[in-house]
């Protein structure tokens, strides 16, 4: 199996979870399949462990991935590595498919010079959030990350450390007070694909307020968002 190929214009695409289409979500598997393509960046998941390390994973627990549900904010870093993830295609534990540290997810990027994408999962406080921006820069220039989170608090924390750093602020649903919003935070919109229209993106043209379209799977809906000029698609398998 492959990537499914798009005429993508000047739309930068974004690998969801890494190439979470063809490995193992979230693992240095999947940021390495990504690496090795043409996407513009790689998005992934970030939170804390019960000893401060910051993890790779979507959900606040492991029960999805592996055969043991350990909530990671009350599981040590060494508690969470030693257990085995899901293959992608079997569905049997593998002992070389991991939780990756943020650490890793950074180089990976840095490696194949790939735009990082990180999503805030938990309500993260303002000394997190510090150390989060602090680890990110001890590898990548800020300038190279964008940081996206369904929390509009998390990216306001963001906002007060740094002025410039690209933001998106993660939604489901699309409200006629969203480019207002976008535009008085200074961040950028990751919208559910299928709320967007003309008229809508037109509204958050006029905000000068980038978008980002989440998840699109179909190179039909994506061609349809390419022909609108957006700006940013992440995707598990279109490239």
């Amino acid at each position: 199996m492959e990537t499914l190929k798009i005429e993508k214009k000047n739309t930068k695409m974004i690998a969801h979870r890494g190439l979470s289409g063809l490995e193992k979500e979230n693992t240095c598997l999947a940021f390495v399949a990504a690496g090795n393509r043409s996407f513009y960046g790689i998005e992934t998941d970030v939170h804390l462990t019960k000893d401060n390390v910051f993890v790779i994973c979507h959900d606040f627990n492991t029960g999805r991935v592996s055969n043991e549900n350990l909530e990671i904010k009350d599981t040590t870093f060494d508690e969470l590595r030693n257990i085995c993830l899901y293959d992608f295609n079997s569905q049997e534990l593998k002992p070389y498919i991991k939780i990756p540290t943020l650490k890793e997810y950074l180089l990976i990027c840095k490696k194949y010079n790939k735009h990082c994408v990180i999503e805030v999962k938990p309500e993260f406080t303002l000394s997190q959030i510090q150390k989060l921006l602090d680890e990110v820069t001890q590898i990548n220039e800020l300038k190279d990350t964008t940081f996206i989170s369904f929390s509009l608090e998390n990216l306001k924390k963001i906002r007060n450390i740094n002025s410039s750093i690209p933001l998106q602020y993660l939604t489901s649903v699309y409200t006629n007070e969203l480019p207002a919003i976008c535009a008085r935070e200074k961040v950028d919109i990751d919208i559910l694909y299928s709320q967007l229209t003309k008229e809508n993106m037109k509204a958050f043209k006029e905000h000068n307020i980038a978008i980002n379209a989440w998840t699109v799977n179909n190179s039909v809906d994506a061609q349809k968002l390419i022909d609108l000029e957006i700006d940013f698609i992440t995707t598990n398998i279109l490239e």
